[in-house]
């Protein structure tokens, strides 16, 4: 599938959408319990979904769009379920280069990809390197991700150049904090969306949701759509933003 503009006579929509979406991936076990599949089937769904939501956020005028797709606390799952992961995200990395180049998608990871295995971070090389100049959807893959970690990487590396006097303790600035996080260059979500019912974070870009809208939908992810894009979209829009103003 692909999203050019003006493929199959479509443009992008003129309605205003938030600039960032992120969201957080949840149901997919649930949605394949409630059909009595094994929830190796649930991801697979939920890899679909993504997709598709990946099309409809940009026709719908979203610029950046960041996934929830597997955190730090995920390898505590039954290792028969990360297992079953890791194989679909292998096979999505690869998968995703010519869907990528296709569809002039640029695409990042983010995340800790140190303790992944060495096939899937050439993949994610690959990947990363063969999109980087494409101008149309940004769209970021939180993978072995989460964001104590993340700032934790980011506070030693800086730790680290403040020693070697690249910088005085006095020019630390949220900015230049923000420019050793994963999400580098990108701009903070607007909108965060989670899925299945549940309201929290699960430590999730804690630091770039800071004034982010959040929005809470008992859809399961596999089951999530334009339709429901639209809802958290419309939800959005009617939120007056002050960013601690008045």
């Amino acid at each position: 599938m692909g999203f050019e503009e003006g493929d199959r006579g479509m443009e992008r929509s003129e309605r205003q959408a938030p600039n960032h979406v992120a969201i957080i991936l949840d149901g997919n076990g649930r949605w394949a319990k409630k059909r009595f599949l094994p929830r190796k089937a649930g991801h697979a769904a939920g890899a679909r979904t993504v997709e598709q939501i990946c099309e409809d956020a940009y026709h719908m005028g979203i610029n950046y769009l960041t996934v929830y797709a597997f955190s730090t606390e995920n390898w505590k799952r039954p290792q028969d379920e990360v297992d079953a992961l890791m194989k679909l995200l292998r096979q999505y990395l690869k998968d995703c280069i010519k869907r990528s180049t296709k569809n002039n998608m640029c695409v990042k990871v983010i995340g800790d990809t140190t303790l992944l295995a060495e096939d899937m971070r050439e993949s994610i090389r690959e990947l990363e390197e063969a999109t980087k100049d494409n101008t149309g959807l940004h769209f970021q893959v939180a993978l072995n991700y989460g964001s104590r970690d993340e700032m934790l990487r980011g506070i030693r590396a800086l730790c680290r150049d403040v020693g070697a006097g690249k910088y005085r303790e006095t020019e630390i600035t949220e900015e230049l904090f923000a420019s050793y996080l994963d999400t580098k260059g990108i701009p903070d979500p607007d909108l965060m969306i989670r899925t299945s019912g549940e309201k929290r974070l699960s430590n999730f870009m804690l630091w770039q949701l800071a004034y982010s809208e959040f929005y809470f939908t008992d859809v399961l992810w596999p089951d999530f759509d334009k339709k429901e894009l639209q809802k958290a979209i419309d939800y959005y829009n009617a939120r007056d933003r002050r960013f601690g103003g008045v």
